[in-house]
């Protein structure tokens, strides 16, 4: 299942450049993304090096969720798409 990259998980004066907002087209309330809490998600590079993250809570009402990568992605990823499994 696809799902896009929002943004960064940031507050008033930081920005968590390891854990990301992400959309799942279809998911418009926070009941239907309690359901992918604990999935794996994953990014590919061009070169196609796999980035492993984990879906760790949900985000607001309208079905974002969080995710977290062992190490930060680069900024070009914001708006691309991963993979949720």
């Amino acid at each position: 299942m696809e799902a896009r990259i929002v943004s960064y998980r940031r507050g008033k004066h930081t920005e968590y450049t390891n854990q990301y907002i992400i959309t799942i087209e279809g998911v418009n309330n926070k009941n239907d993304a309690v359901k992918y809490v604990g999935r794996k998600v994953v990014w590919k590079t061009a070169t196609g090096k796999e980035m492993v993250g984990k879906v760790t809570n949900t985000h607001g009402n309208g079905g974002a969720l969080l995710v977290r990568f062992e190490k930060g992605l680069p900024g070009q990823v914001l708006g691309s798409t991963v993979n949720v499994e």
